[in-house]
């Protein structure tokens, strides 16, 4: 199951730097992971300082 970014997101790119697939980008307003790229392996959840990366339900 992807990951999703939650609206917490402070665009400090940190996860994107970290996703070994490529699989985050920047939005308008927060980064977006791409679900059918995310291999879920949780590098981009744990770089995340603000906590807005989690598993989608």
């Amino acid at each position: 199951m992807a990951r999703v970014i939650s609206d917490i997101c402070v665009m400090c790119g940190t996860c994107e730097g970290e996703c070994p697939v490529g699989a985050i980008s920047a939005g308008d307003t927060q980064y977006q992971i791409d679900a059918d790229a995310c291999i879920d392996c949780g590098a981009c959840e744990a770089a995340c300082p603000t906590g807005a990366i989690s598993e989608a339900e």
